[in-house]
């Protein structure tokens, strides 16, 4: 089969794990993959080529309401007859536009981090996708091995005792969505005056990308964290317009104030899962203290990692524990064993899951062969690469970038024209 993978990655630095997923799909599947990244404009030769199967990434759908598609990419995908694949993640909200999509371009299945219980009540009412998987955040590739090898330091050569890094959540997110922040601020205040050296921090200009993350990593003794999510899932969007409008009416709320407002939507459909981080930190060898939860039944309290309570109040005794060789080494053994080394949750194993849900074709559709489908497709290239460069200045902090950004905007404009 020819297979499409329509994915948006910025130029700039980003986050491995959009890589990592996106080239899972060319190394693992037995099928010809040609990859189209929409931050490089619509390839003109990409209409006349007709897909056995599309399959559209995560990152197309970001945590705004604007996707990472235009005109051109949802027209394509709207007249192909090929068997369409929709991957999801931070689908928390803005849904009833991605219902109104999937509907508008026929998508065949979904890939959610939704618990199956809830599939009646969203994708299988709003929409008509055939089929609905659940899938995780990411997945082990080998490479992470090789990484984790490569940065190693042992454990009593680390200078961090305990790292940490996060961001913040708009409140309509729910509580839940606030524990992210929550156990940085409460760790930072609680080991003020120990004798610990911690690396914590959750605002946007401390996010480390590449080699600089796993250098953190590798030279921490203890990475704390909580599940991912949140435990507003806004379904209608109702949540987020009344959390905006009472902000706007009430500018000085209180934090408890807002919850107290956004009370019905809180938790009604459990929105929570596993974080890549947790397969880095334990490819790396690093001892994990978490908040209690669900892991989507993959982790182990005692076992995979050492739980906190969310109220804190065993903390005392998780420092402690922490300072328990014997118990540390065993549960970074066990993590390193079942979540890596078992090849349990590799990116292998999930494509050769993913494949067995793909319809089975005789013959292809389509009648170019994979080397001149890179030849039409890649034709334009340059030109696209030049004009992505120069709209990636939009995104970048620099000094006299809102005068560059005018520029940038306005021969851009042109192009189109």
């Amino acid at each position: 089969m020819k297979i499409l993978l329509i994915y948006h990655q910025h130029l700039y630095k980003n986050a491995s794990t959009i890589s990592e997923h996106v080239e899972s799909f060319e190394k693992y599947i037995n099928h010809n993959v040609l990859k189209t990244n929409t931050e490089l404009g619509f390839p003109k030769k990409l209409s006349n080529i007709e897909f056995d199967v599309i399959i559209l990434h995560y990152s197309l759908f970001g945590r705004g309401a604007i996707y990472e598609l235009n005109d051109n990419y949802v027209n394509y995908i709207k007249n192909s007859k090929a068997y369409k694949v929709a991957f999801f993640q931070d689908e928390y909200h803005f849904c009833q536009k991605r219902f109104s999509f999937l509907n508008d371009c026929k998508i065949d299945s979904v890939y959610t981090l939704l618990d199956p219980k809830y599939y009646d009540e969203t994708y299988y009412k709003y929409t008509n996708v055939k089929s609905v998987y659940l899938t995780l955040t990411g997945y082990v590739d080998k490479k992470h091995i090789d990484i984790g090898k490569f940065f190693y330091k042992p454990y009593n050569e680390r200078t961090i005792d305990i790292s940490y890094r996060a961001r913040e959540l708009p409140y309509y997110m729910g509580k839940e969505a606030q524990e992210k922040v929550d156990i940085a601020k409460e760790f930072i205040k609680r080991l003020e005056k120990r004798d610990l050296k911690i690396n914590i921090d959750y605002t946007e200009s401390s996010r480390l990308y590449g080699d600089e993350w796993y250098k953190l990593i590798a030279n921490s003794k203890v990475v704390i964290g909580v599940e991912a999510g949140v435990s507003i899932f806004d379904i209608d969007g109702r949540a987020q317009e009344t959390y905006e409008n009472f902000i706007k009416n009430n500018p000085k709320a209180t934090k408890e104030e807002i919850f107290k407002v956004l009370e019905p939507w809180e938790g009604k459909m459990y929105y929570r899962t596993i974080s890549p981080r947790v397969f880095e930190a334990a490819s790396f060898k690093v001892l994990q203290v978490l908040f209690e939860g669900e892991y989507q039944g993959i982790l182990k309290p005692m076992v995979h990692y050492i739980p906190l309570k969310k109220d804190f109040l065993n903390f005392e005794e998780v420092l402690t524990m922490i300072k328990d060789e014997t118990l540390v080494n065993k549960i970074i053994d066990n993590a390193y064993n079942d979540l890596i080394l078992s090849g349990k949750y590799s990116y292998q194993s999930f494509i050769e899951e993913f494949e067995k849900t793909l319809p089975s074709v005789e013959q292809s559709v389509c009648e170019y062969s994979k080397n001149e489908i890179l030849l039409l497709i890649n034709k334009d290239l340059n030109f696209r690469y030049q004009l992505a460069k120069l709209k990636s200045f939009r995104y970048r902090q620099f000094i006299g970038r809102k005068y560059l950004v005018k520029i940038v905007k306005y021969v851009l404009k042109l192009v189109r024209k």
